[in-house]
């Protein structure tokens, strides 16, 4: 469906926040539709393209509301710390590492189907870049792998609670849950998967595949359903990820100048050279993490060894936009 003549007024008129009100409710509004195991490949690919109008539109005219993204749109981390913070008398998150908002289908009608109560669906704000240590440290925390086995200390903004970080089997991961009543369970899927594609081909297919596997399994819901048991849980992510494998070329000047800058990356600390390019293909972002010159919008680049189909750390909606749903059992 092509953007309205009100929401294009509403991002090109409106103020900042007026705009990414419009982005962001119109991203997760392409992204939740239903979905099923057989129609998934076809039909996430083309959400990700009708996202893409709204990529388009942030890269092309409407550039300048990146500045304005980490005032404009919650953080993630800013949004657990106050959910947080909530009189709920036991309280668990589940952190999907790289959880994005194409995977929300699966959590909407896996939750309704196995008779959770869904209080909440929204879209928030990653950090900036969009990488997995940012966002442990806007929390409280080291790093990732510091809250395997209760390991994350007393300092961190989540408090009290009993921490994991782990790549196992669903199955595996039940026994893992105490009985203490505030939990923060950080898992590695399906950031591990996505990179372990981001070579292969499309790579997007294979991890839509492997999604509708996971998030539709009895395993899964079964480890849900433990860690809700007497308490209300948030699911949420660090950031999510772009199917770069189907964005176009960037060649000439410009495919130079990203493949020198960035090279296989997104992001990289310090303001540098954006280039002489308009719009800009690269913008400059103060974050709470520091200076980073981030790549702007749906572009790859040749480089040796290629470029990987998946990844995250630049400036486009389903790399810098995760689902946060709140629900009971």
């Amino acid at each position: 469906m092509a953007l309205t003549a009100n929401a294009l007024h509403a991002m090109a008129q409106g103020s900042d926040d007026d705009a990414w009100r419009v982005i962001v409710d119109r991203a997760v509004e392409i992204a939740s539709k239903p979905l099923t195991v057989a129609s998934a490949p076809s039909e996430v690919v083309k959400r990700d393209r009708e996202i893409g109008e709204l990529d388009l539109f942030l890269s092309s005219c409407g550039w300048d509301l990146w500045q304005a993204f980490g005032g404009s749109v919650e953080r993630t981390s800013d949004r657990l710390v106050r959910w947080w913070a909530e009189p709920f008398s036991a309280k668990a998150v589940l952190i999907l590492d790289g959880l994005s908002l194409r995977e929300l289908p699966w959590l909407l009608q896996g939750a309704t189907m196995r008779g959770f109560t869904l209080h909440a669906v929204s879209a928030h704000a990653s950090e900036l870049p969009s990488e997995t240590s940012e966002f442990a440290r806007a929390l409280g925390f080291n790093s990732r792998s510091k809250l395997q086995n209760n390991g994350a200390g007393l300092t961190h903004k989540l408090q009290p609670s009993c921490t994991e970080s782990v790549d196992l089997p669903w199955k595996d991961c039940e026994p893992l849950i105490g009985s203490m009543p505030n939990q923060i369970f950080w898992h590695h899927w399906p950031d591990a998967k996505l990179h372990d594609g981001a070579g292969a081909g499309q790579g997007l297919e294979a991890l839509t595949k492997d999604v509708a596997e996971q998030l539709s399994s009895d395993d899964f819901w079964s480890f849900v359903e433990r860690l809700a048991t007497g308490r209300r849980l948030v699911i949420t992510s660090d950031h999510g990820y772009a199917a770069t494998g189907y964005f176009p070329d960037a060649d000439g000047d410009v495919g130079q100048f990203l493949r020198q800058t960035f090279s296989n990356g997104r992001s990289k600390p310090g303001n540098g050279d954006t280039g002489p390019f308009a719009p800009p293909v690269a913008l400059p972002i103060s974050s709470p993490h520091g200076q980073y010159l981030l790549a702007a919008g749906r572009r790859k680049w040749r480089n040796q060894g290629g470029y990987p189909t998946l990844t995250h750390g630049g400036l486009s909606l389903l790399e810098v936009l995760s689902p946060f749903i709140e629900l009971t059992k």
